[in-house]
């Protein structure tokens, strides 16, 4: 089984595809899109379909999981803005034909550390010790993707 794991951004997107046999959960890319900030907010949409269009392509994943959408009151503007990109992505998912689970930040915290409110720091030692990485994964874009793909392999052998 592949998953998708996809930390959802409008200027900068983490990704991770991982693979799942048996016993055994390995990480076959991740990475980041960028759009360019200065680019209008259709154009930054149609790169973020296409850059996650050819992943979904090239890994032909299963299931992609996404983290959900988290709106501070004091920053109203930037979770519409947040939506949009994550809409974009939902949709290609869902062309693509791959199942959708998305998970909130503190149950993907949660399943990877047993502790809802982990750091950045402690949620990169543990994907590095479950994935049996020589580093831990940078950036924190990349780290959020692998963590969200993580959760939902979690949260399969659950059901």
């Amino acid at each position: 089984m592949k998953i998708l794991g996809i930390d959802p951004g409008l200027q900068v997107c983490g990704y991770a595809v991982i693979e799942v046999k048996l016993l055994d959960t390995k990480l076959i890319e991740a990475g980041v899109f960028r759009t360019d900030g200065k680019a209008e907010l259709a154009e930054r949409l149609c790169q973020i379909a296409d850059d996650i269009g050819q992943v979904l392509k090239t890994h032909k994943p299963d299931t992609v999981a996404v983290e959900q959408l988290y709106a501070h009151y004091k920053h109203p503007r930037t979770a519409i803005l947040m939506g949009h990109a994550r809409g974009v992505i939902l949709q290609k998912a869902a062309e693509a034909g791959a199942s959708v689970r998305d998970f909130a930040a503190t149950r993907i915290k949660k399943s990877l550390t047993g502790n809802g409110r982990a750091t950045k720091g402690q949620m990169q030692l543990s994907i590095q010790s479950v994935l049996g990485l020589p580093q831990p994964p940078e950036p924190a874009d990349v780290a959020d993707a692998i963590a969200i793909a993580l959760c939902c392999e979690n949260e399969n052998k659950n059901l």
